[in-house]
């Protein structure tokens, strides 16, 4: 794996000037006064959690995603539900994310080190980071200064992208954020970390129009790919772990490009990305190769979804737990 120093050098310059534009609110360092070594604490606690549980990597993407769709990047997934509201971690889209402990172990040793100061959505974005980076995928600065909602609301998950998406709805979900189709295929892209439950896809391999037999199948999926798929799901299998990205799910690489475009994404979403010729264009070109153009890619792609609607100044607060307001 390249040295940190190394892909900073590669990365930071450009980013850094992409991203003066996109939110002026949050910035790269912005604890360098107040915790300067946050940001090294939460590498070093992932390093050591990478190396037993490295399966965590996507999950722990994955829940960056989920916070931010939702309120903005606030940290309102890692709300407990209460006796008068259900949170989203407890909504369906989100009762599959993995990772808590990660987030509150880290927190629990920023908070020893500089009380009341890193915000529990700053400690989420970092952690996508270092989550991609140790995957062997690209390292980007992470802007900070988010502060922590106090809102999170089971309902309003309807934001997030499902699985089932096709191009038309996933466009307008992505622009509802204020992300481009750009963003969309590359963040897509994310999918070479992690596992999937058989629910997520498995109408495509039994009852993809309603029809509840074995020839109603997905036509946009490959059939072999389908055949070995039953192996593993039935219809209604809602334990099963199955890779979204076979035999690298836990390296970030290009490699679920070359899936997609052999019709093996698991998700009607990862198909829809064949239907727009701009997406097309990028997914097949990336399967062929380019791997470091999309580790560029992605890496601004997520400092755009880490700006989302970000709380900050004297919005909000910062938690002491990640999982309970103050």
């Amino acid at each position: 794996m390249a040295s940190k120093t190394h892909l900073s050098f590669l990365f930071l310059l450009p980013l850094v000037l992409f991203s003066i534009s996109a939110e002026a609110q949050l910035q790269v360092g912005f604890y360098s006064k107040t915790c300067p070594h946050a940001e090294e604490i939460i590498h070093k606690e992932m390093i050591e959690i990478m190396k037993v549980a490295p399966s965590l990597a996507g999950p722990l993407l994955r829940m960056h995603f989920h916070d931010c769709f939702v309120r903005g990047c606030d940290g309102s997934v890692l709300l407990d539900s209460t006796k008068n509201n259900v949170a989203e971690k407890d909504a369906r889209p989100n009762q599959s994310l993995r990772g808590y402990g990660v987030i509150d172990r880290i927190k629990a040793k920023l908070e020893q080190a500089c009380p009341n100061t890193v915000s529990c959505a700053d400690v989420v974005a970092v952690v996508a980071r270092d989550a991609v980076w140790l995957s062997k995928g690209p390292f980007w600065p992470v802007w900070t200064g988010r502060r922590d909602g106090r809102v999170s609301i089971a309902n309003e998950t309807r934001q997030l992208p499902p699985p089932t998406a096709n191009m038309t709805r996933l466009i307008s979900m992505f622009a509802a954020k204020g992300l481009g189709i750009k963003d969309l295929v590359v963040l897509s892209g994310g999918h070479t970390l992690g596992t999937s439950h058989c629910t997520a896809f498995s109408d495509r391999l039994y009852n993809f129009t309603g029809m509840n037999n074995l020839n109603d199948v997905d036509p946009s999926l490959d059939k072999n790919y389908i055949a070995k798929l039953r192996l593993k799901c039935t219809l209604t299998d809602n334990t099963t772990l199955v890779e979204m990205d076979p035999g690298s799910f836990r390296t970030f690489d290009a490699s679920y490009y070359k899936y997609v475009t052999k019709r093996r994404g698991l998700f009607h979403s990862d198909a829809s990305l064949l239907t727009n010729s701009f997406t097309k264009a990028y997914v097949e070109k990336h399967a062929n190769g380019f791997t470091s153009e999309f580790f560029q890619d992605f890496s601004e792609s997520m400092i755009n979804m880490g700006n989302i609607s970000p709380l900050t100044g004297s919005q909000g607060e910062i938690r002491k737990k990640c999982n309970v307001i103050n």
